[in-house]
């Protein structure tokens, strides 16, 4: 008998060591779970409280986005729709979900103090692309916007490269675009305008996305399942090997 244990001695340090790693996997979940349920109510907190005005440039440090992320302010100066870039994207819109093809408009905005910052204005389609399509949506003088601000998107492999040449941009990234339009000392920042209607309709802001895939008290539960299997395969291993063993011994 005591040989058949030496012989599930090889077996039960390697479950041991799968479940200890499963388990360490499903807490982890959990952790991150804690985490993203946080950022959550932080960004809804964000989103829903009063607006405040943007500060100024010297605050713009690097950390200046864990403050400010998704917070609503507000910011006066006026557009340079010279500058205005499309960035390629689509919108769901209707009962339906219909989805229509076109971009967003991005546009530099000038404060008072000088400082300029990156405006997504809002979605416009394909047709309506050529601001001469939309004259009456081009704000001149001075204005005050409302908005969120918003850290840069990133490129990923599938990301098509920018157009510049053809104001054509992939990523809402305002230091690229500012780039691209010989701009200087731009925010690092984005403000999404909010969905105060412009005369003419067009851009239509407001279209904030907030896609926060919050998976991990699922994935959790997987981890632990699967510990909780290999454990049950042990056992029933275990319990074979020994009656196997235990015939042959009585044979």
């Amino acid at each position: 008998m005591r040989q058949s244990f030496r012989l599930l001695i090889a077996p039960f340090v390697a479950t041991c060591v799968g479940v200890v790693l499963l388990l360490g996997l499903g807490i982890w979940q959990l952790e991150r779970l804690q985490w993203k349920e946080a950022l959550i109510a932080r960004i809804e907190g964000a989103m829903s409280a009063e607006a405040v005005p943007l500060p100024s440039h010297e605050a713009w440090t690097p950390s200046f986005l864990e403050t400010y992320d998704y917070r609503r302010v507000t910011l006066s100066g006026h557009f340079l729709h010279d500058k205005e870039a499309f960035a390629y994207g689509f919108l769901s819109k209707g009962d339906d979900d219909a989805t229509i093809q076109g971009g967003f408009i991005i546009t530099p905005f000038e404060r008072d103090d000088g400082s300029v910052i990156m405006v997504n204005r809002g979605f416009v389609p394909t047709d309506k692309r050529d601001p001469a399509t939309r004259r009456d949506g081009l704000l001149t003088g001075p204005v005050t916007v409302s908005g969120i601000v918003r850290a840069p998107e990133s490129k990923n492999a599938f990301t098509p490269a920018d157009d510049p040449a053809h104001n054509l941009f992939f990523t809402r990234d305002p230091i690229a675009i500012a780039a691209a339009k010989g701009l200087n000392e731009v925010a690092p920042f984005m403000i999404d305008a909010d969905a105060t209607p412009v005369p003419g309709g067009w851009p239509e802001g407001g279209h904030t996305i907030v896609a926060l895939v919050n998976n991990h008290f699922q994935y959790a539960l997987t981890w632990f399942a699967l510990a909780l299997g290999l454990l049950s395969v042990f056992f029933v291993f275990a319990r074979n090997r020994l009656r196997a063993l235990n015939t042959q011994a009585a044979h």
